[in-house]
């Protein structure tokens, strides 16, 4: 296949929806195809990995015959994960309705379905539909079978049953069935585990699992606590995060995907399936603003079962950057070389070598979490609090040595200052902590070192003649670090926070320095790059898009430093970049393409404390 005719097969990233059962996801593409699933959990193998590999990764689709012809439209029902794609001919209008039924919460029997109804509206539509299963990411074989209930898929890696009552075809590994249908008319497919039979595909059967996930989905959102201006960008940024949870054990993830590229052809391609202590612990944040108590006393629960497994056993330093669902370390790093990537974007990755990073911000993210939970939740136990003090006496011992910080870069460890600033922010919470609740610890010890820390920022972080704090601590270099590149006034958008964790004013002239130095050095328009790779290499080739989260940093940051029309007008301009559902990816492009792993939960996360924020300042 000619490379042009290849990467056509390629929808944009921007143009899919999620539906998910809070223990995994998938991406349906607005021509309705299924192009990114794994089951039962996130991080399993893919069932359909279209999205890494159009033509082996397998796919789902359903279909006008005159497909050709067809216009979509995709949308969420409204206050729901329900997603519905509109299909538009000159013989009629279906919908295929696509979600994964929930119908209560913590529910012991809750079995994992993807359904997908497709209901005529509007004048007599001829339909095909094609599933093409590729198990463990297209490495497992399997054969295809048909049943009285529609068809069946089984191999090494497991048995999946499609029910339905549109009779079907089964040519190889795959299964085929075309059904026309009149207005008011409807066919449902509902795919399964082989070993589970959750009942037919009746149209009131489904209509009630239909009704029961819009229910769910409804009740779960009316405890949001937010009713400002950006409502329905907030709303839908909150339910994201809600399809990022992992019920049963209440981790969040990063992102439902791996392997899409941060530039389309490069390497900058990550698998994103796990719990990123920072990203969950941002996540956590986000949730506690808007009145979402379950979830974050669900993480917190998560968290907690993390650090005493940590504390008891001392690995990892006591703690890793990110780990998987179960709370487990990440596997390592393995390429899927038989695939060729979202548009030819090799290497495509599983597991995630930043497991293996030194990352000292992620205590202070952690600890400043477990703080806000402390004061808008439920509180920490004795035993969580005698955990955090493990934690943080082996924080008190290492927190002045170089690592990979948050951006995770893969050239050597450096002196970085969101580092030192996230560390100064873990024992600054702590003593908080400790005074608000009578709870012991060594606060002399504590103070004298987060002061250290505060003096080291001002004093290291600072470059008086550029007027900014800089994205390294100078007087430079360690031995673990590479030899530094470029000069001291390097800016990071990561010290947009500064103000937002409370270590200056936001109207400190030292801050309004470093806002203005990003300003003419990384922000475009409304969109804000981490850091420049060409002053700050990174250690990967090639460029990379604007970071969303950091854009969203830049909106708080004007927003605490009094430029409300500015931060307003860079807010409603990222609203334009979402997809057409409200998604963000990671990161935006050069010319306003998503890019990276989506959708993203430290974008949407963001987007939920900017707009709270900026509301509060507007007087919503």
């Amino acid at each position: 296949m000619a490379e042009q005719e290849r990467h056509g097969a390629y929808p944009p990233i921007a143009e899919h929806g999620l539906i998910g059962d809070l223990r995994t996801a998938a991406l349906v593409a607005v021509d309705g195809s299924v192009d990114w699933f794994c089951a039962p959990r996130f991080d399993s193998p893919s069932v359909f990995g279209a999205l890494l590999d159009a033509r082996e990764g397998g796919r789902w689709r359903i279909a006008p015959v005159a497909d050709g012809e067809a216009t979509y439209h995709q949308f969420y029902f409204p206050d729901t994960n329900v997603l519905v794609t509109r299909m538009l001919t000159e013989d009629g209008i279906v919908e295929v309705q696509d979600f994964m039924p929930l119908l209560r919460p913590k529910d012991e029997a809750h079995r994992q379905r993807l359904v997908r109804r497709v209901v005529c509206v509007r004048g007599r539509m001829p339909m095909r539909m094609g599933i093409a299963p590729r198990m463990d990411y297209g490495r497992a074989p399997h054969e295809a079978r048909a049943t009285a209930y529609g068809a069946e898929f089984a191999g090494p890696a497991g048995a999946l049953a499609l029910r339905t009552r549109v009779p079907l075809r089964v040519e190889g590994r795959d299964a085929h069935g075309e059904f026309t249908l009149s207005a008011g008319e409807s066919a449902a497919f509902v795919l399964e585990d082989a070993r589970e039979d959750t009942g037919g595909t009746s149209a009131a059967e489904v209509e009630e699992l239909f009704l029961g996930t819009v229910a769910y989905w409804r009740g779960w959102l009316s405890r949001s606590g937010y009713a400002g201006r950006w409502r329905e960008r907030v709303h839908r940024s909150v339910l994201t995060l809600k399809l990022l949870t992992h019920e049963p054990s209440g981790a969040v993830i990063a992102a439902p995907t791996l392997g899409l590229p941060e530039r389309v052809g490069g390497e900058r391609n990550w698998d994103y399936r796990y719990v990123w202590i920072r990203d969950a612990a941002f996540s956590l944040y986000a949730l506690l603003r808007l009145g979402f108590t379950e979830e974050a006393d669900a993480f917190t629960g998560w968290l907690t079962r993390l650090l005493r497994k940590a504390c008891v056993s001392g690995e990892g330093g006591p703690l890793r950057a990110l780990y998987t669902i179960d709370g487990e370390a990440v596997r390592e790093e393995v390429v899927l070389d038989h695939w060729e990537g979202y548009r030819g974007s090799a290497p495509c990755r599983v597991g995630n070598g930043a497991k293996d990073q030194l990352q000292l911000d992620i205590f202070g993210e952690l600890i400043d979490s477990v703080y806000l939970f402390n004061k808008y939740g439920k509180g920490i136990s004795y035993e969580a609090w005698t955990d955090l003090c493990t934690l943080l006496d082996w924080l008190l011992d290492h927190w002045d040595q170089p690592d990979e910080s948050i951006w995770e870069t893969r050239a050597g460890r450096q002196r970085h200052t969101y580092s030192r600033l996230m560390c100064w922010v873990a024992v600054e919470r702590m003593v908080r902590v400790a005074r608000q609740r009578g709870l012991p610890g060594d606060l002399g010890r504590w103070m004298a070192t987060r002061d250290t820390m505060y003096r080291q920022i001002i004093e290291e972080g600072w470059d008086e003649e550029a007027g900014t704090f800089t994205q390294r601590l100078r007087p430079g270099d360690c031995a673990e670090a590479e030899e530094a590149v470029g000069g001291d006034a390097v800016v990071d958008a990561a010290l947009l926070l500064m103000p937002m964790v409370k270590f200056l004013s936001p109207t400190d002239p030292r801050f309004l320095g470093t806002v203005e130095a990003i300003r003419r050095d990384l922000v475009a328009d409304s969109l804000v790059f981490r850091y420049d790779p060409r002053l700050s290499p990174d250690g990967l080739e090639g460029a990379e898009g604007t970071f969303s989260i950091c854009s969203f940093w830049w909106v708080e940051a004007l927003t605490r430093a009094g430029d409300v029309e500015g931060a307003r007008l860079a807010l409603e301009k990222m609203f334009t970049y979402a997809n057409h559902v409200g998604l963000y990816a990671e990161q935006i492009g050069p010319t306003g393409e998503q890019l990276g792993n989506f959708p993203q939960a430290f974008t949407h996360l963001a987007l939920i404390s900017a707009a709270v924020n900026l509301d509060r300042q507007l007087g919503g």
